[in-house]
């Protein structure tokens, strides 16, 4: 056995529980106590501080840690750096210095901002927080050690028995030299992570029971029954809210969360209520919900879990899942006996529970929403904070237990269910506390769709209101519900069979496969959203003009809304595709398909522009980003778990998870990543795995594996590729290739040149017969933020060109090249097909290149019904291809092409998607590919 940690070998950047954990911050000092009022006791005595006077001041929100020998009274006095007080003029609250700043400037990208609410913003922060040395990695022994543990907890995610048999493993290997692994078992690793102190919050919990009258002389099993309730209390940040306006026309922006309406409003309604919180930072708390199921084959197992972010963080970095939104809470699900699931006192229970449970994770943000509270921000200075809480997101249903309506009524305004496409006013709390004081219960029900004797959480928050709070939701109500749910099953109706054409598209990066068609049970958020890239062409020629004119304005409101930045002429083109979509979407009226239009998730289309101005882009308020957050923070800690008592084992492990992260993120801020280890140098994000993930991913999930040279079959073609112009001239059937080439040299050479490379003749052009290298695919980089992308917008992509491409088939893709840069649009842009990517030097210089064949666009404008772009093949004199060499550079973005089925016979079952683009000769230029190709291909 190895040796144990007590017995073995001593760790000297660790102690023991009941050694003293609380430094003294003051330079110097090396001493250590083992409470905080010890510390506090030593402070006042040995480093006396008469800067400021004593006074009242909201405790910070930074643990600094606790031991069993600590003493009760001084959870009483929180214990504040001299720094803290800093910039803090409790007698002067209006700084006139703050008056001062200037209300408008011109910032980054040339965009006007309207500051109005200087005020809000300390312009004189306190100096930091004393740092921690680099080569400080408490509680870890060295920087090897942290690398161990996080990549065995969070990257590999192994089990206590794997990591036990590792370690053994690890230490007879050493007994012959004498050393001793980094652990000794799992429970050494995870006293280690468990003694982090940086981000050390711990879990509480609390049971729920009813309390109310038992009904019948048997009471029903949940009335007896105990809920228990589990709770726990990131650099891209807006501390005050701000409007955004281009420089160039004028024209507003809304972005993310703190340029909407909302931030300015709350911040003039909380000065106008209490002037003596100016200086304070707004902080909007954003709450998210939903029910997630971990394992079906195993019995149905079901967790609540709710989550947490705030307004001030940026939607790319929300969406991009880096910890901007942290699980806080999972709610109580009860259940009881069949007879009881159904009565309406156990519904009423049920939703009183979860009002009340949130009530009860919340209750410590209620006096800071009044009073300011200091914490410590990610940028190691103290900040006065007031929370509000601002939004929700969840969806429909969600909504509705949320706003205590009825199922089928709007829970953002004032129209009856039965005709909800007529405008209304907005609901708000006040307007449903006065109707429930004057009405019954029964029209309540009947003319409002309220459940009047349920209490909304809100109501025990000040400023907050829930109608107010429901945020847009993306996903459930327009791909989900309007889209999938509502249009694709009217059209279902009224259509042939359309499989075959939706199987018969050719692939394209982060484009869904549907080989069998779209009939299947289990639809997820990604299979509505693959289907709605396509669908549109599929439909075209099979159903009347109307249904086509339909989907078109649906699927152009759908990617207007999921722009990342949206506009004022943006907000006027989505009024303008919804007017479209309520006029032709009568045809399934008239069609009798439908029978009535008063859908919630329809309806609340209409709420988009509203909501926009008041929370900014929709993108970062969707609830896909609670949902991913369900594998990381839920269904991934459960696949860990030996299945007993799984709760709490899912909390631990979060609490790991967490205590890692936060780890990392400190030793990346002090410069510990650039320690050197065994004559290497490695970055901790190569290690650790907390790193965007998403700024190094492809559109698609399955190019995720990198560059298409690790594949096998990407090798062996990549040997056999040519070797010379004229080998590759022979392999492409492009036997004019070597001419092609003189003409890119001469345009390379004197590229402002006066004459036409095509009209020089070939005897004056540069000559190259030289050794090239031909490549498989090529990687385009580019800002899309819409887009899957990384938290500073960035996306990468991969353009295959190679006869097999994963094993399945040719893959020769289509790309957007720019020939007009000061026109918009397809105006600016050609099509093409690349055959192939080759590189060679010439004269010292090397040229990246793509062989090409032109597509040629048909008509001066966009498809009337679809409103995409028709191209075809281009061809020369004698059927011969229209080709050409380009420097990739021209090469802008990936284009997909799907083939105009109306004009082509697809009967057949022998195409294959891979076959697509050389056995038809009409195409779409897909601008529903992606939403960076809708944006560009208009």
């Amino acid at each position: 056995m190895p040796p144990t940690r007590e017995s073995g070998r001593r760790r000297p950047m660790q102690r023991p529980e009941s050694a003293p954990q609380l430094p003294c911050d003051q330079p110097g000092c090396n001493r250590w106590f083992r409470n905080l009022s010890g510390l506090m006791k030593h402070k006042c005595t040995t480093h006396p501080s008469f800067s400021h006077p004593p006074q009242c001041f909201p405790d910070h929100a930074e643990v600094l840690g606790s031991s069993e020998e600590e003493d009760p009274a001084a959870e009483r006095t929180p214990l504040l750096p001299k720094h803290a007080f800093d910039g803090y003029q409790a007698e002067d609250p209006l700084n006139l210095e703050h008056e001062a700043t200037r209300a408008e400037y011109v910032g980054l990208s040339n965009r006007l901002y309207h500051n109005y609410h200087t005020g809000l913003i300390d312009n004189a922060p306190p100096p930091p927080r004393a740092e921690k040395t680099p080569d400080d990695w408490t509680p870890y022994h060295n920087q090897l050690e942290f690398k161990l543990a996080d990549f065995l907890f969070t990257c590999a995610e192994m089990p206590a028995r794997k990591i036990d048999m590792l370690l053994d493993i690890w230490a007879v290997s050493l007994i012959g030299l004498g050393g001793q692994p980094l652990f000794t078992n799992h429970t050494d690793l995870y006293g280690v992570i468990d003694s982090t102190r940086t981000g050390d919050v711990k879990w509480d919990n609390f049971t729920i029971r009813y309390t109310g009258e038992e009904q019948g002389s048997e009471p029903a099993p949940w009335m007896s029954d105990t809920y228990e309730v589990c709770s726990e209390f990131t650099d891209s940040l807006d501390y005050v809210p701000y409007w955004e306006y281009d420089a160039s026309n004028d024209q507003r922006h809304w972005q993310d969360f703190m340029s909407g309406d909302w931030a300015w409003e709350q911040v003039d309604r909380i000065l106008s209520d209490d002037p003596t919180v100016a200086g304070a930072t707004l902080v909007p708390i954003i709450l998210g919900s939903d029910k997630t199921t971990v394992s079906v084959a195993t019995g149905q197992t079901d967790y609540y879990p709710l989550y947490l972010s705030i307004g001030n963080v940026h939607n790319t970095l929300r969406h991009a899942h880096r910890n901007a939104i942290v699980l806080i809470g999972f709610l109580a699900m009860p259940k009881t006996t069949r007879e009881h699931a159904s009565t309406q006192a156990f519904r009423k229970f049920k939703r009183q529970l979860f009002h009340s449970s949130l009530t009860r994770i919340l209750y410590s943000l209620h006096h800071p929403m009044t009073e300011p509270e200091t914490i410590l921000f990610s940028d190691n200075y103290y900040q006065r904070v007031i929370y509000a809480l601002a939004a929700y997101i969840a969806n429909y249903e969600e909504q509705v237990l949320l706003s205590c309506i009825i199922c089928n009524w709007c829970p953002k305004c004032l129209r009856h269910r039965d005709n909800l496409d007529k405008d209304a006013l907005r609901c708000s709390c006040e307007h449903c506390d006065m109707i429930i004081e004057e009405l019954e219960f029964r029209q309540l029900w009947d003319s409002y769709g309220i459940v009047g004797d349920i209490v909304p959480f809100t109501n025990d928050f000040p400023r907050a209101d829930i109608h107010a709070m429901l945020s847009p939701d993306i996903l459930h109500q327009l791909i989900k519900g309007g889209f999938k749910d509502h249009l694709v099953d009217w059209a279902d109706k009224i259509l042939n069979d359309i499989d075959r054409r939706i199987a018969a598209v050719a692939p394209f990066a982060g484009l869904r496969r549907f080989p069998q068609g779209r009939h299947f049970k289990q639809w997820t958020g990604d299979d509505s959203k693959g289907l709605m890239k396509v669908y549109i062409t599929a439909i075209e020629g099979h159903v009347p003009k109307d249904v086509v004119c339909t989907f078109r304005a649906f699927l152009e409101f759908c990617y207007l809304v999921r722009q990342n930045v949206i506009t004022k002429q943006m907000l006027t083109e989505i009024d303008d595709a919804l007017r479209r979509f309520h006029l032709y979407r009568e045809v399934f009226w008239n069609a009798g398909v439908i029978d009535s239009f008063s859908l919630p998730r329809q309806h609340a289309m209409k709420h988009y522009h509203y909501l926009i101005r008041q929370f900014g882009a929709p993108n970062g308020l969707c609830s896909s980003i609670t949902e991913s957050k369900h594998i990381k923070a839920v269904k991934r800690p459960y696949q860990r778990t030996n299945r007993f008592q799984v709760l709490g084992q899912i909390l631990l492990i979060n609490q790991r998870l967490d205590k890692l992260t936060v780890a990392c993120t400190d030793f990346k801020s002090r410069g510990s990543t650039t320690n050197e280890m065994h004559g290497q140098h490695h970055s901790i994000e190569e290690v650790t795995g907390t790193t965007d993930d998403s700024e190094d991913r492809t559109a698609s999930y399955e190019e995720e594996s990198g560059e298409v040279v690790d594949d096998q079959m990407a090798i062996d073609a990549h040997r056999a590729r040519a070797r010379n112009v004229g080998a590759l001239a022979t392999e492409l059937g492009v036997p004019d290739l070597p001419n092609l080439l003189c003409r890119f040299l001469q345009s390379q050479f004197c590229p402002n040149g006066s004459h036409n490379p095509e009209d020089i003749p070939y005897h004056e052009c540069p000559v190259y017969e030289g050794r090239i290298h031909v490549y498989n695919s090529a990687c385009s980089t580019f800002f899309a933020p819409s887009d899957l992308s990384g938290i500073h917008g960035m996306h990468r992509e991969y353009i295959p060109s190679c006869p097999m491409w994963r094993n399945a088939g040719p893959c020769f893709d289509c790309i957007f090249i720019v020939t007009d840069p000061q026109a918009e649009g397809m105006s600016g842009l050609d099509v093409a097909r690349v055959l192939c990517f080759f590189s060679f030097k010439y004269q010292g210089i090397l040229y990246s290149c793509a062989v090409i064949h032109w597509f040629d666009c048909v008509g001066d404008g966009p498809d009337p019904a679809t409103g995409m772009w028709v191209v075809r093949p281009g061809y020369l004199r004698h059927n011969l291809q229209n080709t050409a060499i380009i420097h990739i550079d021209t090469i802008y973005h990936a284009a997909h092409l799907i083939p105009v089925y109306a004009a082509h016979n697809i009967n057949s079952t022998d195409i294959r998607p891979h076959h697509c683009y050389d056995t038809f000769h009409l195409f779409y230029v897909n601008k529903y590919a992606d939403h960076h190709a809708f944006e560009i291909a208009f």
